[in-house]
């Protein structure tokens, strides 16, 4: 009997225990994580998105031939261009 008092009461007692000491383990791991986040500098990822794009279009002369050339300017968050040829259409000149 001494017995089966003893252990009812000590399942009673971790009823009560265990429920608060997992809270206080989430609790403290919730307050060790960072409340905020701090960045510093450009945002890393995603670059292609800050990219910038123009669309020009030029008259050339190669020889005796001019051309109109319609060309695409994308401009780098590096600070760099890279220039591409869309078309080029001969306009005048001398024809054979």
């Amino acid at each position: 009997m001494k017995k089966f008092l003893v252990f009812s009461l000590m399942f009673g007692a971790m009823a009560f225990v265990v429920p608060s000491v997992e809270a206080k383990t989430g609790a403290a791991s919730v307050a060790a994580g960072p409340q905020i986040q701090v960045q510093i500098g450009q945002n890393r990822r995603n670059r292609r998105y800050y990219r910038r794009v123009v669309t020009r279009t030029r008259i050339t002369r190669v020889g005796r031939a001019t051309y109109r050339e319609t060309y695409r300017i994308t401009y780098l968050p590096n600070g760099r261009t890279r220039t591409q040829i869309v078309s080029r259409v001969r306009v005048g000149g001398r024809r054979y």
